[in-house]
């Protein structure tokens, strides 16, 4: 899909510049022609009015066109010579300034321009344009040379071709750049999407392959009670229930994604939030045989949700006891920094892999560390995306000697957006 779009990007691109250099050369061959053409019909004119015997027009240099004396270049200075017929159809030439022509060039040319049917126009076999004029007495034909623009207009033509054939093959590498630097993020989406497809069909089809066992072994005893078949039943609930917190985590990474999160923000006492999801886990630190120690600064408060921001310190300390080791601590810091809060979880343990830390918040990333005791990766995927939907950001720290760090960084001010609505009785 990433390929077509690519190519499809590059051709409406290459259409695009093709359409507008096609334009270009069109106005710039017609201006040109109407400009030869304009030039020409005024020194066809020239030639016509002078009569034999009249001086040669000069161009005086360095007087300004249009003063008293001058001639504007191309008016009378003209390659070209007059034809006169009279009433017995004898033909006379008459040529201007340096031009001399054979009898045979002026007879084949003054006989296609009596057989043309407009009274002027351009002769391609002697590359002569004319201009007839029939009189009661006589037809003079003046012929200029269009030799010059001719040529000029080939030139132009080739040296246009040229330019636009080299500027399309170089825009075509550059939006073959462009197509790749302006599609990354798209492709990145598109397989970070695949594969967290992949994963999710992974993860959701290891509950359903046990609960349609636990359901084959019941079908096969009919005649035993629920009692006697209380381990299967059971083991069917609980992977009802796990792959149940699978599709309610995926659907809130699906909505934060959409940026359709309903919650309504407001102050929170983020001091007491993180006390009572601490005390909580009270008790499943002290079966893991984990410390805990808290420097919690009192009444330390910022906008956002409520139960978000609980369902984000709940997810950090259940990965920080995880982890810290029968004999381990975690130890959980909040305060004021600056313009923002700072909430810190810090559990000893084995350090993660640097290698491994910038992939952590990725959904379903299988490191060892994040992939253990029964988790589905997601975990932290919503500590980022709460943050981030707060406005704040989440980082991690790992080092053999001060252990492992989420650090979690929250403004004081609320990042109003679609999904950031103040309560009616707040200012």
């Amino acid at each position: 899909m990433i390929r077509k779009l690519k190519r499809k990007f590059i051709f409406v691109n290459m259409a695009l510049v093709f359409l507008v250099l096609l334009i270009v050369f069109f106005v710039l061959c017609f201006s040109t022609y109407q400009r030869q053409n304009q030039t020409a019909s005024a020194s066809l004119s020239s030639l016509m009015q002078r009569r034999d015997g009249e001086p040669e027009a000069q161009f005086e240099i360095g007087r300004p066109s249009g003063k008293t004396g001058s001639h504007a270049p191309g008016s009378d200075l003209t390659a070209g010579f007059v034809v006169t017929i009279d009433e017995d159809g004898e033909q006379t030439v008459s040529t201007s300034g340096q031009v001399s022509v054979s009898d045979d060039t002026a007879a084949g040319a003054t006989a296609l321009a009596l057989e043309a049917k407009a009274d002027s126009g351009l002769l391609r076999p002697y590359s002569l344009r004319y201009l007839r004029v029939v009189g009661e007495t006589e037809t003079r034909i003046a012929f200029l040379d269009a030799s010059a623009d001719l040529s000029s207009m080939a030139e132009l033509i080739a040296t246009s071709l040229l330019v636009g054939a080299l500027g399309l093959g170089a825009f075509f590498f550059i939006s073959l750049f462009l197509a790749n630097w302006a599609l990354r993020p798209a492709e990145t989406a598109w397989q970070r999407q695949k594969q967290f497809v992949a994963d999710a069909s992974h993860e959701l089809k290891t509950p359903l392959t046990v609960i349609l066992a636990n359901q084959k072994i019941l079908l096969s005893h009919p005649d035993q009670t629920v009692r006697e078949q209380a381990q299967w039943v059971e083991n069917t609930q609980s992977e009802g229930n796990r792959m149940k917190s699978l599709v309610e985590d995926m659907l809130f990474l699906a909505k934060a994604d959409a940026e359709r999160t309903a919650e309504t923000f407001s102050e929170v006492n983020l001091s007491d939030v993180v006390q009572s999801a601490l005390l909580s886990f009270a008790s499943v630190a002290f079966e893991a045989g984990v410390e805990t120690e808290d420097d919690i600064q009192p009444d330390v408060s910022c906008p956002g949700s409520e139960a978000q921001l609980r369902r984000l310190c709940g997810i950090l300390f259940d990965n920080a006891i995880k982890y810290a080791g029968r004999g381990g601590s975690v130890r959980v810091r909040l305060a004021f920094d600056g313009a923002a809060c700072r909430l810190t979880v810090r559990n000893t343990g084995a350090p993660i892999p640097e290698r491994e830390l910038p992939h952590l918040f990725e959904r379903f990333y299988r490191a060892d560390r994040a992939r253990s005791a029964g988790g589905f990766g997601l975990g932290l995927s919503i500590a980022e995306s709460i943050a981030r939907s707060h406005g704040g950001r989440i980082s991690v720290s790992s080092t053999a000697a001060e252990g492992t760090a989420f650090t979690v960084t929250l403004p004081i001010r609320a990042p109003y957006g679609k999904n950031a609505r103040r309560k009616p009785h707040e200012a």
